[in-house]
């Protein structure tokens, strides 16, 4: 059974002066996914998410929400969506209550004392929330501006980097949190994290861009197959060896490839092969090794002159 799309980015682009931050980048959130949205910095992760809320409007492409076009005319669709865009912007002078009610009575959804402490209860801050914000930490202040995300009860949540900043105890504690929101409350999320391994312990699918464009997206298990584990040759100096690649059945397996190192993606029973393969070329190959994580993978792209190509 297909499962309902949450927020849909239609080949969305925006440039500022000169520089274009995203480039024709299309993607789908489903119901019930824990989506790892990634990329190095600058990569245009921020200004997609500030599309996707229409806090910046993009120069061509959509954005739909529940199946219909998100724009001026249809700003009541944004009761779906709850979000963090970089840090939440509290009041620190406030106790955390009152910055709760206050940014919920903006929200225009009708917010009972009820759902207040409910959603204080959901993030760990009962107990806590009359207290100043100024002396929250910063884990705390994160959590509040969840609280505040999810107090019109939104079918999904857009966090851009929520564990920014935290010390190794608050980012374990967001990422139970997130895991809570997702399995327990059923809530969609869409996470922004420059912190893989982190995405790769909570996201169900991802998407990783660079330079404003795709350039991979699906399953993160499937991504992640120990089936088609990242597979790194280091070699002594060849500067001919990656266009051989090329005209190889190797380019198949081929994730990114210089003068003395190539990196594939592909079951390690085929190693042997490959290994006679450069053999054969007359390759001196120092190293072999694996690896099987998504920050390996995600650095394997970024770096690759095949993403920069747009051909992954």
């Amino acid at each position: 059974m297909a499962r309902e799309i949450i927020i849909e980015a239609k080949n969305l682009t925006k440039s500022f002066a000169r520089f274009k931050a995203v480039d024709d980048l299309s993607f789908a959130v489903h119901t019930g996914d824990v989506y790892g949205f990634l990329g190095q910095n600058g990569a245009g992760k921020s200004t997609t998410m500030r599309m996707l809320l229409g806090l910046i409007y993009p120069d061509s492409g959509q954005v739909q929400i529940k199946g219909t076009r998100f724009n001026n005319n249809s700003r009541h669709l944004l009761k779906h969506v709850g979000a963090i865009i970089e840090r939440p912007d509290l009041y620190r002078y406030l106790s955390g209550w009152d910055n709760l009610k206050m940014f919920a009575g903006i929200s225009g959804v009708e917010v009972t004392t009820g759902r207040l402490h409910e959603v204080l209860d959901i993030v760990g801050l009962r107990g806590r929330e009359q207290d100043k914000v100024k002396a929250y930490s910063q884990g705390m202040k994160q959590r509040l501006g969840i609280a505040i995300a999810l107090v019109h009860n939104p079918d999904m949540l857009i966090l851009d980097e929520p564990t920014n900043g935290l010390d190794p105890q608050g980012i374990y504690e967001m990422r139970l949190l997130i895991q809570r929101l997702s399995k327990d409350l059923g809530k969609t999320i869409l996470i922004s994290s420059h912190l893989l391994h982190e995405v790769e312990q909570i996201a169900t699918s991802m998407i990783i861009i660079h330079r404003g464009k795709k350039i991979i997206e699906g399953d993160v298990k499937s991504l992640l197959s120990p089936d088609e584990t990242l597979m790194e040759v280091v070699y002594v100096q060849d500067e001919q060896l990656p266009s051989r690649f090329t005209g190889s059945k190797w380019v198949d397996y081929l994730v990114s490839a210089n003068a003395d190192k190539a990196t594939f993606k592909m079951n390690p029973a085929g190693m042997p092969d490959l290994n006679k393969w450069l053999v054969e070329q007359g390759v001196q190959v120092m190293e072999i090794k694996s690896s099987h994580s998504l920050e390996t993978y995600f650095l394997s792209l970024t770096n690759s002159p095949y993403a920069e190509a747009g051909t992954i």
